[in-house]
């Protein structure tokens, strides 16, 4: 462990069939009103609706709802949500859904008090220091991917500027609790299921591919992507089958609760060119990492050979046998296409939504963050678009 961390993460997770039978005691340590947040009809559908009101109700809550959060949520729709706790004194914000509507929860959290600037100039664009009072966030959640129901992650679009921009927030934005009931993955289509694995995927192997060697950070991420490899394909032919999905879940809250980042400096520049391609083309995340995930790695494996061979033979059991070390990283990359294609994973941007025209945008707009193998340029970003064009 070359690099010195501090680690801390303050989210409760209850997982598993009867997890949602602790919401009425978490409940407890919360004022009066609820900001209810979730997407469109899916969780009305699903009877998880009625069952989240019941307890709310059992547990004397005033209920104020913000439904329609969209998928890359926008800074309109969190300025909506911002506007809500500040009219209703809310105490507890409650997302109820995937990635993006807990992200949109955090966003909402810490805008809704944010004075003498713009929340998202000031806090995505800037990353300036947290100073205002902040709303607590708690999550139910119903689509794995993203890893938000345990950490600080907050990714908003804002439409007007075409600019996609995550930020990790501090500890204290993170989720007081989270709830992981895999049942409620179940009804996921298998589009948006194979998506949100393969974001699981790219959260580990953002993190894997920096530094040399391999400490236990490094260990940790192996066994984690082989379960989202093994489970993936059972859940393929199996979809309700719980010990794989549930294996999905936990797997994706494990890839970015900050664990599997520690003692790394972690790359992120897939997700940074993702994110301008899902400004342009508001794309599933998952299927824009995959894209771009492979004509990146091509170009910059040679820079960190050792961990792509690594990957190669510990991840998809590639044998070295009589191969140099560009041949086995390079099987590996392959291997991970396969993979991509077998899982139905969309890799062109075309099938994505995206235009020619769009590339040399998408590319200038992308933000260079330099940690990787190999520090990009504005050409090498629209290369690697047009690859999976």
């Amino acid at each position: 462990m070359q690099l010195d961390f501090t680690y801390y993460n303050p989210t409760t997770i209850h997982f598993g069939k009867n997890s949602l039978t602790n919401l009425n005691d978490e409940l407890t340590q919360y004022g009066d009103t609820v900001l209810l947040m979730y997407g469109r009809n899916a969780i009305k559908s699903n009877g998880l609706y009625d069952q989240v009101m019941t307890i709310l109700a059992e547990t004397g809550k005033k209920v104020i709802e913000l439904s329609g959060v969209m998928p890359n949520p926008t800074y309109e729709k969190m300025m909506e949500g911002a506007k809500l706790v500040r009219e209703h004194n809310v105490s507890l914000i409650l997302a109820v859904g995937g990635g993006s509507v807990i992200d949109c929860a955090k966003g909402v959290s810490v805008s809704a008090y944010c004075e003498g600037q713009d929340p998202f100039q000031k806090y995505w664009v800037e990353h300036q220091e947290i100073t205002n009072k902040i709303v607590p966030v708690a999550s139910i959640l119903t689509m794995v991917g993203t890893g938000s129901e345990m950490n600080g992650g907050s990714v908003i679009t804002h439409e007007e500027s075409k600019y996609k921009v995550g930020r990790a927030f501090p500890a204290k934005v993170f989720p007081k609790f989270s709830i992981l009931n895999p049942e409620y993955t179940f009804t996921v289509s298998q589009y948006q299921m194979v998506s949100g694995v393969f974001d699981t995927m790219s959260h580990l192997m953002e993190q894997y591919f920096s530094d040399q060697g391999a400490n236990t950070t490094d260990y940790l991420i192996e066994g984690l992507l082989k379960s989202s490899i093994d489970n993936l394909r059972i859940a393929l032919k199996k979809p309700n089958d719980y010990e794989a999905r549930s294996n999905l879940m936990w797997n994706a809250t494990l890839a970015l609760n900050t664990m599997t980042g520690l003692s790394k400096t972690q790359d992120w520049q897939v997700h940074m060119i993702e994110h301008q391609l899902g400004a342009y083309t508001d794309c599933a995340h998952g299927m824009g990492l995959a894209a771009i995930s492979l004509p990146y790695y091509r170009l910059v494996y040679k820079f960190g050979v050792e961990k792509f061979v690594r990957f190669a033979t510990q991840v998809w059991g590639i044998s070295a046998e009589g191969k140099n070390p560009d041949q086995i990283a390079l099987e590996g990359i392959a291997a991970l296409e396969h993979f991509t294609n077998e899982c139905g994973i969309v890799t062109s941007l075309q099938e994505l939504g995206a235009t020619k025209e769009m590339l040399p945008k998408i590319a200038k707009s992308t933000t260079i963050i330099g940690k990787g193998y190999k520090k990009l340029t504005d050409k090498d970003v629209l290369e690697i678009l047009e690859a999976c064009f």
